[in-house]
């Protein structure tokens, strides 16, 4: 059974690679609206949208989704999760799960997943999933961030670099055919309301600015950060026209 917990999906309009790509048509609906049903389909409370943009507070609202206005300043969406919460007067004891709102399938089991994973490990800030690596293209991409973590996967440490570094093997192709594997992180986030509003009010830690990793400032802060493996694949979400394009003929192969 799962915990009683709230998504937030942050969503602005601006996108550096692709500029207004919440609101692009996916399979005749706007992208956002996809994300929004995975959503709904969890066993969440209550699903919200935190925008800072007309144009996607208009296009929520004409779907049906709860959405909430934030100010346009905030640098992550961690932040405007934090404010959103706080427009809806919630409690520190929420429980609550960010989802992107570039992820339209996103599975709603890793969404009750990572809420669970947070409810039962008591001594969690926050929690969040991984995925094993089994290609070395991968572990040396800077974009696939790496986490390592203890015997109770618990967080140690996340970089964009290849770590933990496999001494014993002369290159990450020798490891991996030894069956050494990395775990890649997955931006899927569950917070207790507390820990988040903490974050939100701290300024970004040297290691945190470092990495360009916001997850490092809760460890620097000596914040907990339960891991597990996702009980489902998750794939990638929407950054470029050619991402849209293969979700695009994805979700559309799915409908026919």
């Amino acid at each position: 059974m799962s915990p009683e917990y709230h998504i937030v999906i942050p969503a602005r309009y601006a996108s550096e690679r692709l500029p207004g790509k919440l609101l692009r048509d996916l399979a005749g609906l706007p992208l956002l609206q996809h994300v929004w049903h995975g959503a709904s389909r969890s066993a969440a409370k209550s699903v919200t949208i935190a925008t800072d943009d007309e144009r996607i507070f208009r296009t929520a609202e004409s779907f049906g989704a709860s959405v909430v206005m934030t100010d346009s300043s905030h640098q992550s969406g961690s932040d405007r999760i934090a404010e959103c919460a706080d427009r809806l007067g919630w409690p520190d004891e929420y429980l609550l799960v960010n989802l992107q709102g570039d992820e339209p399938m996103m599975p709603a089991a890793c969404l009750d997943q990572v809420a669970g994973l947070l409810a039962s490990s008591g001594g969690a800030d926050v929690a969040s999933l991984y995925w094993p690596i089994g290609e070395a293209e991968e572990v040396h991409n800077p974009n696939a961030v790496k986490v390592v973590t203890d015997e109770h996967d618990r967080a140690l440490y996340f970089s964009r670099a290849a770590i933990p570094y496999t001494r014993n093997f002369d290159d990450v192709e020798s490891a991996l055919a030894a069956g050494e594997r990395w775990k890649r992180h997955l931006g899927l986030y569950a917070y207790r309301l507390g820990a988040l509003r903490r974050f939100a009010a701290a300024s970004p830690t040297p290691l945190e600015r470092a990495e360009k990793l916001e997850q490092l400032r809760i460890l620097e802060q000596g914040g907990t950060i339960a891991m597990a493996q996702a009980c489902e694949f998750i794939p990638a979400g929407v950054d470029t026209e050619e991402d849209l394009a293969r979700t695009r003929a994805i979700i559309s192969s799915t409908l026919s």
